[in-house]
Order: C-alpha cells, then structure tokens, then sequence
C-alpha cells in the first residue's frame, strides 16, 4: 500500500468512530437536516450493515465516513485520524489510501477492460502499468472472473460487473471497505456470492466492511446492524434475528 508521507496512521484505533455527526443539505434559505447526534464505533475486522428507509441518512453516513462529504458538526475518527478537521487533500489522501469502494450501478468505466478496470486505483497510486495488470488479474482470477480479464463491462452480466467493481475496490488493499447497496442490481442468486466473495476477500486481512443496504436477503452476513432513521443510528437485533424477521415477514 501506498500511504503520502503526510498522512499517518494510527493502527491501534478502531477503524470506524463517530461522535455526534451531524449533516444538514441546504438550498438558498433552506435546511434539511439528514443526520442529528450520531455516535457509533466499528472495530476491524467487522462486517457493520447501515439499514433503514429511504430517505434516512444511510448513503449520507457513507459518504461521510468515506471522505466524500464532511460533517457539519461531530467527529469523524477513521483509524485514528481525524477526517472533519482535514483539508480536502488530507481527505483524498486518506481516501486512496485507506478506502475502498462498491457501487449499486458498478461505476465501471465502458470503454476500458475489466483488467483496466481493476487497475484504476492503482494508477492513482502511481503503481506501474505492468505491476498494476498483474495485480488486477490476479484479483479477477479471484473473484471467478479469470476468463474475462479482457471483456469490457456492455459484455459481462451484472453479477460479473459487480465482481469486477470488488476487485477493483480491493486492488489497492484499502483496510476500509464501502459499500452502497452492492446486490441492489442482483438477483439473490447473484446477491448472495458477491456478498460471500466480499466477506471472504476482504475480511481476510482483517479489513473492516460497511454496507448500506434494503436488502434483508444478505443480513445473515453482517457481524453488526445499525438502523439509520429520523437522523439517528442505533444497532439493532442480530443478524441472524434479522434475517429470520425478514423471512417471517
């Protein structure tokens, strides 16, 4: 991994602690306050689920944990590094090197092969072009997808576009993992192998995951659940209490 100089990690923190964030949207005279007082902590190694209606904070929360967007009050501790009192170079330097991302919709880049799709973020490190294919193909090779090292994303299925996005979020070996509704565009077939390929790859160095998802076919995978409502995140019954509600229901 490729860390600035400036930018020094604290490995003995939680990976994950927020204390009274706040975040409002504004337009012209008007404020819409998305989130109010949230406090949680997420330990390395976890698997945590951001859950809750739409409308609730949840993409919101994930943005700002993954130096997207900042707080307008609280603190934001990402292993130990305060990301609220950050420039936004600081941020993007603490977002290259530490977090990895997932999309709902993929975010792959059409025109490139899912080999060079993989090696964006090493690209963004400076890593060399050889040294960054070879470890994309190894990552597709991982992820089931050594036979489509050259296929671009108008030639793979969703299941195959989102294994690609997996590879790529993990190519730079973040010790973060985001996110936002990765099996929302699955059917659960599909759903439950990224799922088990997310949990597997990433969480076997120890990396710490964060899903937002409406999807209860997948809880059974998350060690923690928080739901996100009216502004708040409280962590809720068990995964595995969850998943049966989601059933019964």
């Amino acid at each position: 991994m490729i860390v600035p100089r400036s930018l020094k990690i604290d490995s003995a923190h939680a990976a994950v602690r927020i204390e009274g964030v706040a975040k409002a949207y504004r337009r012209g005279a008007s404020s819409t306050a998305v989130l109010d007082q949230v406090s949680l902590s997420i330990d390395r190694g976890e698997c945590a689920f951001l859950v809750g209606p739409s409308g609730s904070g949840k993409t919101t929360l994930l943005s700002i944990l993954g130096c997207i967007l900042t707080a307008d009050r609280g603190t934001v501790r990402i292993f130990g590094q305060e990301t609220t009192a950050m420039n936004p170079a600081r941020r993007a330097a603490l977002r290259l090197a530490e977090i990895g991302f997932v999309f709902q919709r993929f975010h792959l880049i059409r025109g490139l092969s899912a080999s060079a799709n993989v090696a964006v973020p090493l690209a963004l490190r400076g890593v060399a072009p050889k040294v960054a294919r070879r470890r994309a193909v190894e990552l597709l090779e991982e992820v089931g997808l050594g036979d489509k090292i050259d296929a671009h994303p108008n030639n793979l299925s969703a299941g195959q576009c989102q294994r690609v996005a997996l590879a790529r979020a993990l190519a730079g070996e973040p010790r973060l993992i985001l996110a936002d509704e990765p099996t929302a565009s699955l059917d659960a077939a599909n759903g439950a192998d990224v799922m088990a390929l997310l949990q597997k790859l990433a969480k076997k160095d120890g990396r710490t995951v964060i899903v937002v998802t409406h999807d209860a076919r997948i809880f059974s995978f998350a060690d923690r659940i928080f739901r996100v409502d009216s502004g708040r995140a409280t962590e809720d019954a068990s995964p595995y209490d969850q998943c049966s509600l989601a059933k019964a229901g």
